[in-house]
């Protein structure tokens, strides 16, 4: 079983592109680092549980019927009297540019604590994932992801800096830190320079990680697992919304290593979870299950009978 922890929002989506002061419409759905891989993992035939802490409100309760509904265990899922669900808004200033605004100071993520993780679940987890999303929320959260990597016997980790909430000084020995601790570990190019100074892998590597995956976007990823560089080509695809991309990539390689499956076949499975996210709108909408993932390679215009 995956096991991951972190923050969860709810998500309301301008349904037409354009401002978003001349928006009339929203499309109410969720999203998270840590939420997107779960439900990705799930869509793949891998066992998963949500940890983390939502609000009593509404959105709370769209974020737990969401991901039960997506086959994701939320029995380690703290509830909130007296905070908010994080919101997150998206625009789509252009049908194919999306910006992002994020209302989650004070939220019920940002007060995860240490005491809030489900011991259990993480001791006995085939693997924990956590981003560096939500040790920026705050002390506690920061404190809570350290716990938990602490009693996960296996640990990814996905660098996911966001400058909006801390600075490159303030992030980067927390970062580095939790990046030692992991057994797989995602960056993208820039934040691999911010942990090491080099794009490269094996630089990541040095840190700990037998695993590590540096996503390149639509030039695909390099990796180097277990002393050894990979490499693989992106799948072609139009994209729509890259939001919550990485997240899908890191959930088809999670899934496939704990499938028992190697290197290569992780990665491949990997870009193209990812391609398949990026084709609509939505973090985790347009994540396939496995029977899908022969999609990309049939002709376009192929009709399914």
């Amino acid at each position: 079983m995956i096991v991951t922890v972190g923050e969860v929002l709810a998500v309301m989506d301008a349904a037409g592109s354009g401002p978003l002061r001349h928006a009339v419409s929203f499309r109410l759905t969720v999203a998270g680092a840590e939420s997107n891989v779960a439900i990705g993992a799930a869509r793949l035939g891998v066992p998963v549980a949500y940890a983390g802490r939502v609000g009593d409100d509404e959105f709370g309760r769209l974020v737990l019927a969401t991901l039960r509904g997506e086959g994701v265990d939320v029995s380690g899922v703290v509830t909130d009297a007296d905070a908010p669900t994080a919101l997150m808004v998206k625009e789509h200033r252009l049908p194919e540019v999306v910006g992002v605004a994020y209302y989650r100071s004070g939220s019920a993520g940002s007060r995860l604590t240490a005491g809030d993780l489900p011991e259990d679940l993480l001791r006995t987890a085939g693997l924990l994932h956590v981003s560096g999303v939500t040790p920026a929320l705050s002390a506690s959260a920061r404190e809570a992801v350290f716990a938990a990597t602490e009693l996960a016997p296996r640990v990814s980790f996905d660098v996911n800096y966001r400058a909006r909430l801390w600075s490159p000084d303030e992030a980067r020995p927390v970062l580095t830190d939790l990046a030692a601790r992991a057994d797989v570990l995602f960056a993208g190019e820039d934040e691999a320079t911010l942990l090491t100074g080099s794009p490269d892998p094996e630089a990541l590597a040095r840190l700990g990680p037998s695993e590590v995956v540096v996503k390149r976007g639509a030039d695909g990823c390099a990796a180097w697992c277990e002393g050894r560089p990979l490499s693989s080509a992106a799948r072609p695809v139009r994209a729509v919304d890259t939001v919550g991309a990485g997240d899908a990539f890191a959930a088809g390689y999670l899934a496939d290593r704990l499938a028992g499956r190697d290197f290569p076949a992780a990665l491949h499975t990997a870009v193209t979870v990812g391609a398949f996210a990026v084709t609509q709108r939505g973090d985790w909408e347009g994540l396939p299950r496995r029977e899908e993932l022969p999609l990309l390679d049939r002709t376009p215009g192929t009709v399914l009978r």
